[in-house]
């Protein structure tokens, strides 16, 4: 390379399992020195808030066959197109050294305009089973990187362990010293992903409400709605006595991480490896909808090393739930050691080796 700052391309889906991986890495790559482009689409920019400034932002034109009516489907194809012959057309004014996809539609463009000008390209899967998009561009990259071991790939496509980079704010809190349940306030955290938290928002509540009542009164909740279903929740929760926190999205999720006694979460990849990192007690219950139920597949790990427990969508209920809160929250050692073994789960580095990886490829120049 010459005295010109390289340049990455970052392209990510318009959720936070795309996002937060994406966010980490550019904040790596502006370390050591690279010029950092996000590609993304509307629904993506709206996570950009938590970027360097000095990320360059690219909104794109991509579509999804997942959403819309059948005129919108009919016109996902024109729309990827125009959005791949945009991206060639600016890689061809400024050359990417190496371009990074996090899956999600909007990653299309970036990583099709990269294989068709033969640019070093790589995808990173944050789930044990591979996305359409990445699986897709799977056989068409240099590096297939996975954040989930062991990840179910395509036949013939190998795959680099490096796990779920997590973002700088939570590395800040990397193994925050735990303070189990006790006879004072304690904290519940509950977060739903961007899809799918509604059935959350229908259990969880009665679940809390149903605890003991000497344990309920010191018991602070922080959760995570749909905004259509904020009110209902709140107004729940105010009913019952207990007091909450219930907004559709925390800025502030790593500090809420770190002072929770319990997480009660999806199995989406990336809240995972925030909960690892952390080391925090978590109750898993993994999206039934999710693409090869890979929020199964993403828990196995940390429920294995006794770092969880996962109750499956189909068998949840405000009962069962309430039972295992009040085992955990019960517990003083027993959540102690969960959190510890949460942390034993922990890859902080993968951010790091990700960044090493995009180097490698950028050395090795002009890709096949």
């Amino acid at each position: 390379m010459s005295d010109r700052q390289p340049l990455l391309i970052i392209a990510a889906g318009g959720t936070g399992g795309h996002m937060f991986p994406a966010q980490a890495l550019a904040e790596v790559m502006l370390r050591r020195g690279w010029r950092v482009r996000l590609s993304t689409d509307a629904r993506g920019v709206r996570y950009v808030g938590g970027f360097p400034h000095s990320v360059e932002i690219e909104q794109v034109a991509s579509a999804t066959f997942a959403r819309g009516g059948l005129i919108n489907k009919v016109l996902v194809p024109f729309h990827v197109t125009g959005g791949v012959i945009g991206a060639v057309l600016r890689m061809l004014r400024d050359r990417p050294d190496v371009v990074v996809g996090f899956g999600g539609y909007p990653s299309i463009p970036a990583l099709a305009a990269a294989w068709l000008l033969r640019c070093p390209r790589m995808v990173h899967e944050q789930n044990g089973v591979l996305g359409r998009v990445n699986r897709i561009f799977s056989r068409r990259v240099d590096v297939v990187a996975c954040g989930t071991w062991p990840t179910t790939l395509p036949e013939g496509v190998e795959g680099v362990a490096v796990g779920n980079p997590v973002r700088a704010a939570v590395l800040e809190r990397a193994g925050a010293g735990y303070i189990p349940p006790g006879e004072y306030p304690m904290s519940v955290l509950v977060i739903g992903g961007s899809q799918g938290a509604r059935i959350l928002s229908d259990v969880v509540p009665p679940a809390i409400a149903a605890l003991p009542e000497a344990m309920l009164r010191n018991i602070r909740v922080s959760h995570q709605a749909r905004e259509e279903d904020g009110g209902r929740v709140a107004r729940y929760y105010a009913e019952a006595g207990i007091d909450a926190d219930v907004k559709p999205f925390f800025r502030d999720v790593p500090r809420l991480m770190s002072e929770a006694q319990l997480i009660i979460s999806r199995a989406g990849a990336s809240s995972l490896a925030d909960i690892a990192v952390i080391g925090r007690p978590a109750i898993l219950i993994p999206y039934a909808a999710a693409a090869g139920d890979h929020q199964s597949a993403n828990a196995r790990g940390l429920v294995a090393a006794g770092g969880a427990i996962l109750i499956p969508e189909s068998r949840l209920d405000a009962g069962s739930l309430s039972e295992q809160i009040a085992a955990v929250l019960g517990n003083p050692k027993g959540a102690a050691m969960m959190a510890q073994a949460a942390f034993g789960q922990a890859m902080p580095d993968a951010p790091q080796h990700l960044a090493d990886m995009v180097e490698e490829l950028a050395k090795g120049g002009k890709s096949r």
